[in-house]
């Protein structure tokens, strides 16, 4: 049994951020673009993580820096949340393309 390195965190973080650029850009409903943010977020944790556990002299920084991440998604995630909510009181669609007269 082979043991996991960094390289396999890595390849695994990479492809987390690439399916969360990837849902992004394709989805048109804005809770969908919420969870490919996130995937994004926890590709960065995986990252922060990883060189914690596997570089000197990188000890308790990524740990901190993931916490610190965890904390401003939830914030992220509840803020971009009522304004969907609100959004779609208004309007009653979650439909990104929709919200073009909210330009400033």
């Amino acid at each position: 049994m082979t043991e996991l390195g960094l390289t396999h965190f890595l390849i695994l973080s990479a492809f987390l951020f690439a399916c969360g650029l990837l849902c992004i850009a394709t989805k048109r409903n804005a809770v969908g673009i919420l969870m490919g943010v996130e995937l994004v977020l926890n590709a960065a944790n995986i990252n922060f993580v990883a060189f914690t556990r596997y570089l000197p002299g990188f000890r308790i920084e990524g740990q901190v820096f993931a916490v610190l991440v965890i904390v401003l998604a939830a914030a992220e995630a509840a803020v971009a949340l009522a304004i969907i909510l609100n959004f779609y009181n208004n309007r009653g669609t979650v439909d990104v393309d929709q919200a073009n007269d909210l330009k400033g």
